[in-house]
C-alpha cells in the first residue's frame, strides 16, 4: 500500500494510507526506505475478526478524523527518525571473537546464530572471486534502501560461513532477489515465505553440493551456508528482521532453507531437460534460480512401475497440501509451486511421459470446489474470491467460471507451465515432495553464475592450502 501511496505522492497527489495497528512499526520502515513522509491512519487491531458493528465505529471513530487530517494538514507528516548506518568499508567493531558476537546481535546484524567476523582479509579473500568492483551496487534495495554493492555481498557471505569459491553464486543470488520480477518488497508479508535458492550446472559437482540423500537437510557446507546467506542477506541488507527489529511481519514462520541442488546427471541419463534449461540456459550453464517457499507437502511416496501411478500420487498428495493457500495465488493469475522428484521416480515416469506431460497432468487434476476457494479466501483476507471479475479482468482463464454453481471444480494452478520440476533426493527411495510459493511473491527468477577470469587459478590456490592440512 504505501509503495503505491509513494507513487501518487511523487506525482502531487495527496494520499493517507490506511494501516493496522500490527503493522504501524513495519510501515515506518518502509517509510524511511522509500524516503518519502506519509500520512497514516490507523485501524486498531485486525479488522479480519471484528464484527460489522465494531469495524463500523473503528471507521468512524480513528480512520475517518486521520484521513480528513492527513489529506487537509498544512505541514507535511514526519518521516520518523533516520536510520545510523556506518561508513561503508569501515571498520565497526573491535575486540574478542565473544565480543563481535554480542555487538552483532545487539545491532541487529546476525541471525541469532553465531556469525564469522567479516575481518578485511575474510572479505579480500571473497572479492577474489569475483571481476567486478566492490563499490558496485546492483540495486537499492527494500525495506531500507540498503544499496546491494558487491562489498556488501561478501561481508554477508562470510558471516554465513562461505567459503570465497562460494562468491560467483551469493552475487547471482543478490542479482535475482533485486529483479523487479522477484518482488523483493513483499518479502516482510505475514505468511512468512522463505527464499529457496536452487543450484544447477557443472558449479555443483565442482563446489561440492549435496544433490542425492539429504538434499534438504543441513550439514553439507556448500548447501547449507548458501541458504543461510539468502535470508542473512535480507535481514542485513534488506532489513526483514523479526523483533525487536520491525521490518518483518511474519506471523509465525519457519527457519531458512538450504540450498537444494540439481542432479543434472539424472535428469540427462533418464531424456529429461534440467531445471535450469526449461528456464532458458544452456547446457553446462551455471545457473542460480531463487523462489518463495511458503510452505511444503508432506514427503511423498510413490510405487508402482507407471507414469500415472506416481503422477497421480502426487496430485492426490500436492491439492491437499496447497488447496488451502492456493487462492492466493490464483487471484493474482500467478503462483509458481515446485516439484522435487526422486531419481528412481523420474526414471519410471520419464519412460512414459515428459516433463511437460507431467505438469498438464497435475494442473488438469489437481482443483477443488470453487466454493472451497472462495471460503479460504474469504478467511484469510475477509475478502470475496469473484471469478467472473478475474475472468473479465484476463486474470483469470475463461474455465474458472463457466458457470455460477458454486461447486465447480477449479484449478489450484493457473496454468501448467508454472510449474517447476527438478530432479533430487535419495535414488534409493520413492520419495518426492512438493513446495508451494506465496502467490507472485518471491517469483521464481533465475541468473547466470559468471565466473571469475581467473577461476581455475583462483580455484587451485584455494584446494592448495586444503589439501596441506589432510
Amino acid at each position: 500500500m504505501l509503495r503505491a501511496s509513494a507513487v501518487a505522492e511523487k506525482i502531487g497527489i495527496p494520499t493517507v494510507s490506511i494501516i493496522g495497528s500490527a503493522f504501524m512499526k513495519q510501515a515506518a520502515v518502509v517509510c524511511r526506505g522509500l524516503g518519502i513522509p506519509f500520512a497514516l491512519a490507523e485501524y486498531p487491531g485486525a479488522p479480519m475478526v471484528d464484527s460489522d458493528a465494531e469495524l463500523r465505529a473503528k471507521v468512524e471513530t480513528n480512520l475517518l478524523p486521520a484521513i480528513i487530517e492527513g489529506l487537509t494538514a498544512v505541514s507535511g507528516p514526519a518521516m520518523g527518525e533516520a536510520l545510523t548506518e556506518p561508513e561503508i568499508g569501515s571498520v565497526v567493531f573491535k575486540g574478542t571473537l565473544d565480543e563481535v558476537q554480542e555487538h552483532f546481535h545487539q545491532n541487529l546484524w546476525s541471525d541469532g546464530l553465531p556469525v564469522i567476523p567479516p575481518t578485511r582479509e575474510w572479505v579480500d579473500a571473497f572479492l577474489k572471486f569475483t571481476d567486478r568492483d566492490p563499490r558496485d551496487v546492483i540495486r537499492a534495495l527494500p525495506q531500507e534502501g540498503r544499496e546491494a554493492s558487491i562489498l556488501s555481498i561478501a561481508v554477508n557471505g562470510v558471516m554465513a560461513g562461505c567459503r570465497p569459491e562460494y562468491m560467483p553464486l551469493l552475487v547471482a543470488i543478490v542479482e535475482a532477489i533485486s529483479d523487479p520480477n522477484f518482488r523483493i518488497e513483499a518479502a516482510g508479508s505475514t505468511p512468512a515465505w522463505e527464499p529457496l535458492v536452487v543450484v544447477s550446472g557443472p558449479i555443483v559437482e565442482e563446489l561440492d553440493f549435496n544433490y542425492g540423500q539429504g538434499v534438504l537437510k543441513v550439514g553439507r557446507q556448500a548447501n547449507s551456508s548458501i541458504g543461510r546467506f539468502a535470508r542473512l542477506y535480507m535481514r542485513n541488507i534488506c532489513g526483514y528482521r523479526i523483533p525487536p527489529g520491525t521490518g518483518d511481519k511474519g506471523s509465525i514462520g519457519y527457519t531458512f532453507n538450504v540450498a537444494l541442488a540439481e542432479d543434472e546427471e539424472w535428469s540427462r541419463n533418464i531424456g529429461w531437460p534440467t531445471f535450469s534449461e526449461d528456464a532458458g540456459f544452456g547446457p553446462g550453464d551455471n545457473v542460480v534460480t531463487v523462489q518463495s517457499v511458503v510452505t511444503s507437502s508432506p514427503p511423498t511416496y510413490s510405487a508402482g512401475d507407471t507414469a500415472i501411478r506416481h503422477v497421480q500420487q502426487f496430485a492426490d498428495v500436492f491439492v491437499r497440501a496447497f488447496s488451502y493457500g492456493s487462492h492466493s495465488g490464483v487471484k493474482r493469475g500467478y503462483w509458481h509451486p515446485l516439484v522435487v522428484i526422486g531419481p528412481s521416480i523420474a526414471k519410471v515416469i520419464a519412460r512414459e511421459w515428459t516433463k511437460d506431460d507431467v505438469r498438464r497432468f497435475l494442473w488438469k487434476t489437481m482443483t477443488i470446489p470453487a466454493s472451497l476457494m472462495r471460503h479460504f479466501c474469504a478467511q484469510t483476507a475477509a475478502q470475496d474470491m469473484d471469478f467472473a471479475k478475474l475472468v473479465g479482468e484476463g486474470t483469470l482463464p475463461a474455465h474458472y467460471a463457466p458457470s455460477d454453481d458454486p461447486d465447480r471444480p477449479v484449478p489450484i494452478i493457473v496454468k501448467p507451465e508454472h510449474i517447476g520440476i527438478l530432479i533430487a533426493g535419495d535414488p534409493g527411495r520413492n520419495q518426492s515432495r512438493g513446495y508451494m510459493s506465496n502467490n507472485a511473491q518471491g517469483a521464481r527468477t533465475s541468473r547466470r553464475v559468471a565466473l571469475p577470469r581467473e577461476w581455475e587459478k583462483l580455484r587451485a590456490q584455494q584446494r592448495g592450502p586444503a589439501l596441506a592440512q589432510r
